[in-house]
C-alpha cells in the first residue's frame, strides 16, 4: 500500500516551484537594482544601506547567526540527560 502522494512529491512540481521562485527572486533583483536609478536615491540613514542586495545580504547574515547562536549556545543550556524525567 503506498502512501498519500503530496504536491512536492512529484519531480516536475518541484522543478515548476524552483522555476517559479528563482523567476520571482531575479524580479526582485532587477528592482531592488533598477529602483533607485528610476526614481531617485534610497533614503538611507547610513550609506551601505543604499547598497543593492545590503537587506536581503543582512537578513540572510542575521538567520544565519540566530541559528548557530541557537543550536551551539542555547541548546547546551536548555539540554537535559536522557535520563532527566525518570
Amino acid at each position: 500500500m503506498e502512501g498519500k502522494k503530496y504536491f512536492f512529491d512529484k519531480p516536475e512540481n518541484l522543478k515548476r516551484f524552483f522555476r517559479i521562485f528563482y523567476g520571482i527572486l531575479a524580479v526582485l533583483v532587477i528592482i531592488d537594482v533598477a529602483f533607485p536609478l528610476i526614481f531617485g536615491h534610497k533614503h538611507a540613514d547610513f550609506a551601505w544601506e543604499s547598497w543593492p542586495g545590503f537587506y536581503a545580504v543582512f537578513g540572510f547574515v542575521a538567520f544565519v547567526i540566530l541559528v548557530f547562536g541557537a543550536k551551539y549556545i542555547l541548546r547546551p543550556l536548555a539540554k537535559r540527560r536522557e535520563d532527566y524525567y525518570d
